[in-house]
């Protein structure tokens, strides 16, 4: 009978993911190191060598997934596709779904796996209904508003073993356990893609179509190469001399008009209702009170949630600023996961 648990890690490269395949093995799982190749890039083989390095140092088994197929169609083409429909996607939140949550889990439990594991800062409990997702103790770090998509099946076969540390707890144990990617900067950027200039990358990809900047009183004050490459909120890169600061207000596709606010304070640029489709529940939670995250990082903000068929619309006690369509609106009680969907309209 196997007597020992198994365990599928994806191993980025990073500290994060070093530490949470070192932390599984000191506590006894048979760990296996697993490496996801997602994107064509040089420097993207560095990661490889960095969590190779890892694995040697922990002495474990080391394995390398090529999904670079499943990344483009599920992930990449459907961001593409997002902003050019003039939304503003979130691929990390598509690639936990489809790729770590989706294809990696699957291959994982195909091989023998019993679970697999990420570096993600969060954490699970175990009730009598299942797996709660809840927020991770390092709040700076917390990364629950990612892991919405995932359903009942999938956290029934997942760890994360770092929810309960904070980021500089993660970096000494490694500095004790002399990793080689101790010291490394975190990543930054497009999910197993890296840092990149998305304005200029999206040129790459996408038409440009020029159009008028306006006010939101209809002033004339600029003009833009393409409503993709510009998102809610944006304040610099809009090209608008004159010493206002203005930001992206709004988006009109069909008439290929950006509109701005003038400063920070313009009350275009609040919204205090939200429509969301695209659910996915963790809990039982349908309507009520609860708290609303809209970009990541942000406080979660106390709102009123009312169901209308698929859809809901949430109700925010306090208007926010740079709400996009095509982000996820994350919902919480206290530090429980309920569930989350896609932003597809603001209202004033």
């Amino acid at each position: 009978m196997k007597s020992i648990t198994k365990v599928f890690v994806a191993m980025s490269g990073g500290v994060d993911s070093s530490i949470a395949a070192a932390l599984l093995k000191e506590r006894g799982y048979e760990v296996v190191g697993v490496h996801m190749v997602c994107w064509d890039d040089c420097d993207l083989w560095k990661e490889r060598l960095d969590a190779l390095r890892v694995a040697l140092k922990l002495d474990i088994p080391f394995l390398t997934f090529d999904f670079r197929k499943e990344y483009k169609k599920h992930v990449f083409d459907y961001m593409v596709r997002e902003y050019s429909e003039g939304r503003t996607p979130n691929p990390d939140v598509m690639c936990n779904r489809e790729i770590k949550f989706g294809i990696f889990l699957e291959k994982a439990l195909s091989l023998g796996g019993d679970f697999i594991a990420t570096g993600h800062y969060a954490r699970l409990h175990s009730t009598a209904q299942g797996q709660e997702l809840l927020e991770g103790i390092d709040k700076q770090k917390d990364q629950s508003y990612f892991l919405w998509t995932s359903n009942e099946r999938q956290l029934k076969y997942c760890l994360f073993p770092l929810g309960d540390y904070t980021k500089p707890q993660v970096r000494e144990m490694a500095r004790r356990l002399k990793l080689p990617t101790a010291e490394k900067k975190d990543s930054q950027g497009l999910c197993f893609v890296g840092k990149m200039n998305f304005s200029y990358f999206l040129r790459d990809f996408l038409a440009r179509r020029e159009g008028a900047i306006v006010t939101s009183k209809g002033a004339f004050v600029g003009q833009h190469d393409g409503v993709a490459f510009y998102t809610i909120g944006q304040r610099h890169g809009l090209g608008i001399g004159g010493g206002v600061p203005y930001y992206v207000a709004d988006k009109d596709v069909a008439n290929n008009t950006l509109v701005v606010g003038e400063g920070p304070d313009d009350p275009i640029l609040f919204k205090k209702e939200i429509c969301v489709d695209n659910l996915n529940w963790l809990s039982d939670f349908r309507e009520g009170r609860c708290e609303v995250r809209i970009r990541y990082r942000q406080p979660r903000v106390p709102a009123l949630v009312v169901k209308q068929a698929n859809q809901v619309r949430v109700l925010l006690d306090v208007p926010e600023r740079g709400v996009a369509p095509g982000q996820s609106a994350v919902f919480y009680h206290q530090e429980k996961v309920l569930g989350g969907g896609i932003i597809y309209s603001p209202a004033q």
